[in-house]
């Protein structure tokens, strides 16, 4: 059963998934996944330590200077929005002790749209959610488990029924994890995967 295949493979490849944006607090996870937009988790990890040493808490967070914000956001390009979003989300958030596990609430923060909602919701409340981002939608089309035209919220459908019964949140790491270092956008390790005689773009990208 390909479903099996697949789950199998992956625990094989991808034992011990976990997100790989570094954070100690709720609100620290979420302003990191938010400034993640079209950037690297690595490239996160090197503002957000500087970002969180430089600004310990919510307050100072709130106070900071919208041009400090800029310029230690900067590397992660449209850092202006970015760096507006940071201050506005901390402003919000300074005298709540928890942030809720509410989804309505998470998608009205500045720049939190589902896919950060979800990988928030995955990560602080253990919601079986899946956060689709560039790497899972490419590996769920090439496997064939959603269509080439597929919006995001369409292949976050299907892989959510698809994977039914299954750890969600588990899948969705590994799911990640391989489009990031296995199933690649470019240059993909086709030749070594054991997934490649159901990928329907092996044979076109060798």
């Amino acid at each position: 059963m390909m479903k099996n295949n697949i789950i199998e493979y992956l625990d094989s490849l991808i034992p011990n998934p976990k997100c790989e944006l570094n954070f100690h607090t709720d609100y620290e996870l979420l302003i990191a996944t938010m400034l993640s937009a079209q950037t690297t988790d690595k490239r996160v990890n090197q503002i957000t330590s500087l970002l969180f040493s430089k600004y310990p808490n919510l307050d100072s967070l709130s106070n900071a200077s919208i041009d400090d914000l800029i310029e230690i956001i900067k590397p992660l390009g449209n850092y202006h929005r970015k760096a507006l979003n940071v201050k506005e989300i901390a402003t919000i958030l300074k005298d709540i002790n928890t942030i809720p596990n509410d989804r309505i609430f998470l998608e009205s923060l500045p720049g939190v749209g589902r896919k950060t909602t979800n990988v928030f919701l995955a990560n602080i409340y253990d919601e079986p959610v899946m956060a689709v981002d560039t790497h899972i939608e490419r590996v769920s089309k090439r496997l064939g488990l959603a269509k080439e035209n597929d919006s995001v919220r369409v292949v976050e459908d299907k892989l959510t029924k698809y994977f039914k019964g299954y750890n969600i949140n588990r899948i969705h790491h590994q799911l990640l994890l391989f489009g990031r270092y296995y199933c690649k956008a470019v240059k993909p390790l086709c030749d070594t995967c054991n997934l490649k005689n159901i990928c329907k773009k092996n044979t076109s990208l060798n």
